[in-house]
């Protein structure tokens, strides 16, 4: 990596200390100096009053013997002329010489000082700004650098070994590699290396580090660089800073171009256009563009760009001839889980009875790095429990931590809040083992978790799921509604404990109705939001009522409404034949505060015979895509 100095050596130190020393004497002196007209000094010098006297060309100096009240010691005159002095004395009038500066004089006393200033100013905020990472006060010949980070071939320190889940991606990579190694060979038969690859993917999946890795096979020039490090206050700039990027890698080549976070430099054109002006964001993506019209992929300089919002990129980014090639980097599969907890668990001490791939069953939808943080989390654990190695209860703990939050056993509640919480919970429990279908149960606790959690039920699939059926997202939305019903039961009543359940059920049947087509009066219809988007985005809206009747949206709503109410008659049916059973669970769960799989099974043993399945909204014809990720690997329930 090519590194720069920042700090402030021995020497700096020292001429400061000496320029202080200097400066103190200087004041001193000055304080003990006292300038006079030359009357006064010759009338001193006619009583006595002086210790000795040197005389230059210009001025006469002389020490007192007795210091002046005031404390000053050494008197100054400027020199007058010996005869004028004779003539003047015996006038009684106070005279002295005053030097008349001519012009060259007085423009050097103005630019000299300026020249100081400029030089301390230009010296100290350049060392500062070149310290902390530059900035306006980097140097005006300097705003339009590149921030970029240079690796220099094997200095990324990651290679394709260590990264595991995403062997499609790696496969895909493999290509620039081979050119970048031997690009004669590559291209005999006419071909050449994409001018620029995009990795596309969710947070957390591994695209840079997946960038790292090809600079690191391929053993050449690796410039980094985020796409929020080209804008900066001023118009022109990010473009100054695109041009520097891509002489830099070409004066290095091979070299390969990562820019992080893409979508922050490349927003399409023209969007958004109520959040205000983007000419500098705009001339710094025209600029891209034109440099990736511009080069030569036959030089080897190779562009990688990773984003998690490709829906938002400017559609001139994607065209053939600059990205060529877009490169899913997706969450890995049960498979890939496994083997990036292998990666992962090389660096910590692990019990051999550990089965990593029964880890990575518990693991559904989870990124590469969630499972980083899981095994991380894990070694934390048994380091808690002043461990010698890290076991299967340790990284099951860690699992519930990182999902559910932190345990708040210290929280107190009213013996009816427990009462409440319990039979919630049970609700869930009871309601998801009754269903088929539904994703196994491992956990339900009355301990408070995260934030506002009163309690939880951890549900996780046993397998990956690439499609969900109408009739399972009916089930999931009765799972969801079995807490609430269980107190509708029991108490007679409603709480507020139900509000996130209710939330994330309404989620799933809108989503039934708007973007699946499963409800029969609406048919095979969408009214999901007409904007095109590759990847889910958690927290953005899946539909939108521009553009749709009102009538039409009436209906929507009693869709909806229809299938969460027909959720919710499923799960009090259920809860209501197996009352006694909902009671001991309660009881249970009161008694120890957390039941494991194995002690929910003995108590239910087989008085829960399974029932039947919601009734779908609609035909279950078509399979549909199933619900994001981050819905499907969450626990379900959290009072």
């Amino acid at each position: 990596m090519v590194e720069r100095k920042t700090g402030f050596n021995l020497g700096y130190l020292l001429v400061a200390v000496l320029a202080m020393l200097t400066l103190r004497d200087c004041m001193q002196q000055w304080q003990a100096v006292e300038a006079v007209p030359y009357s006064r000094f010759e009338q001193y010098l006619a009583d006595g009053r002086f210790e000795s006297v040197e005389v230059g060309d210009t001025r006469i100096t002389g020490t007192l013997k007795v210091a002046e009240p005031g404390g000053k010691r050494v008197i100054v005159a400027t020199l007058v002329e010996p005869a004028l002095a004779e003539r003047l004395a015996p006038s009684g009038v106070t005279y002295t010489r005053v030097h008349t500066p001519t012009w060259p004089g007085a423009l050097l006393s103005w630019v000299v000082p300026a020249l100081v200033f400029f030089g301390i100013w230009y010296f100290l905020v350049r060392r500062m700004a070149d310290k902390f990472g530059g900035g306006l006060g980097g140097g005006l010949m300097g705003i339009g650098k590149s921030r970029v980070k240079v690796y220099v071939e094997r200095r990324t320190g990651v290679t394709f070994d260590d990264v595991a889940g995403v062997d499609e991606a790696k496969a895909e990579l493999q290509e620039i590699v081979e050119f970048l190694k031997n690009p004669k060979e590559y291209g005999r038969l006419g071909a050449r290396v994409p001018k620029g690859v995009l990795l596309v993917g969710p947070t957390g999946t591994g695209k840079t580090l997946l960038a790292r890795a090809v600079a690191g096979e391929a053993q050449v020039a690796f410039f980094s660089i985020s796409g929020s490090e080209f804008i900066e206050l001023f118009v022109g700039v990010g473009a100054a800073r695109v041009r520097d990027l891509f002489e830099q890698a070409r004066a290095h080549a091979p070299a390969i171009i990562f820019i992080d976070e893409l979508d922050a430099l490349g927003k399409a054109r023209g969007a958004f256009p109520g959040i205000g002006g983007h000419d500098e964001r705009e001339q710094t993506l025209n600029q891209l563009l034109v440099e990736m019209d511009g080069f030569d992929p036959s030089v080897g300089v190779v562009l990688l760009a990773a984003t998690n919002r490709p829906e938002i990129l400017d559609p001139a980014l994607l065209r053939a001839g600059r990205f060529d090639r877009q490169v899913l980097v997706d969450r890995p599969d049960r498979i890939g889980r496994a083997a990036i907890l292998r990666v992962h668990a090389k660096k910590i001490v692990l019990a051999p009875d550990v089965d990593l791939d029964q880890v990575a069953g518990l693991t559904v939808g989870l990124a590469g790095a969630d499972l980083a943080n899981i095994v991380n989390e894990a070694a934390l654990v048994a380091t808690r429990r002043k461990g010698e190695r890290v076991t299967l209860a340790d990284f099951t703990a860690a699992i519930e931590r990182v999902l559910a939050g932190i345990e708040k056993k210290t929280r107190v509640f009213s013996p009816r809040e427990r009462e409440v919480v319990a039979h919630h919970e049970a609700g869930h429990a009871l309601v998801a083992l009754a269903l088929p279908g539904s994703d196994q149960v491992h956990k339900i606790s009355i301990v408070p978790r995260g934030i506002g959690a009163l309690g939880y039920t951890m549900q996780r699939p046993s397998e990956d799921r690439h499609l969900v059926r109408a009739g399972e997202l009916a089930s999931r939305i009765a799972v969801l509604l079995g807490g609430r019903a269980a107190e509708q039961l029991v108490f007679g009543e409603l709480s507020t404990g139900a509000a996130d359940d209710i939330a994330r059920a309404t989620a799933i049947a809108r989503d039934m109705v708007v973007r699946y087509g499963m409800d029969e009066g609406l048919g095979h219809v969408s009214y999901g939001d007409a904007t095109p988007r590759l990847l889910e985005t958690p927290g953005l809206p899946t539909w939108s009522q521009a553009g749709i009747a009102p009538r039409t949206a009436e209906r929507i709503d009693a869709a909806v409404q229809r299938i969460v109410q027909e959720g919710f008659d499923t799960a009090l049916r259920l809860l209501d034949e197996h009352r006694a059973l909902l009671l001991r669970v309660a009881q249970a769960l009161l008694a120890r505060e957390t039941l494991e799989e194995a002690e929910l099974a003995a108590i239910v043993g087989n008085e829960l015979a399974p029932a039947r399945p919601p009734a779908a909204p609609a035909p279950a014809t078509r399979a549909a895509p199933a619900v994001a990720p981050d819905q499907a690997g969450r626990a379900p329930s959290a009072v």
